[in-house]
């Protein structure tokens, strides 16, 4: 598999940077996130979250463990752009 593929497009992680973390310790999915950032991007991992789980599920380390899946996190309130940019 080509590693340099984009695993999550809001914070331009690759393949590759999951296999460096990986090889570094990573070894499950939130210590995949703390060191890629994969997943914290503004679709907060809406969009790939299944693509670094279904990477790691690959790996044999990971698969006898029991490691639980990342999950959704919906925001506390939806805030709007403008509420961002500091318009009432």
């Amino acid at each position: 598999m080509n590693e340099g593929y984009i695993v999550c497009r809001c914070e331009e992680v690759t393949g590759k940077q999951l296999e460096d973390a990986y090889l570094l310790g990573a070894i499950t999915s939130r210590q995949l996130k703390m060191k890629t950032r994969a997943t914290m991007g503004a679709c907060q991992g809406r969009v790939c979250r299944q693509l670094v789980n279904l990477w790691l599920s690959k790996k044999d380390q990971c698969a006898d463990k029991g490691v639980e899946p990342l999950s959704y996190r919906t925001p506390i309130r939806l805030v709007t752009f403008g509420e961002l940019a500091g318009e009432e």
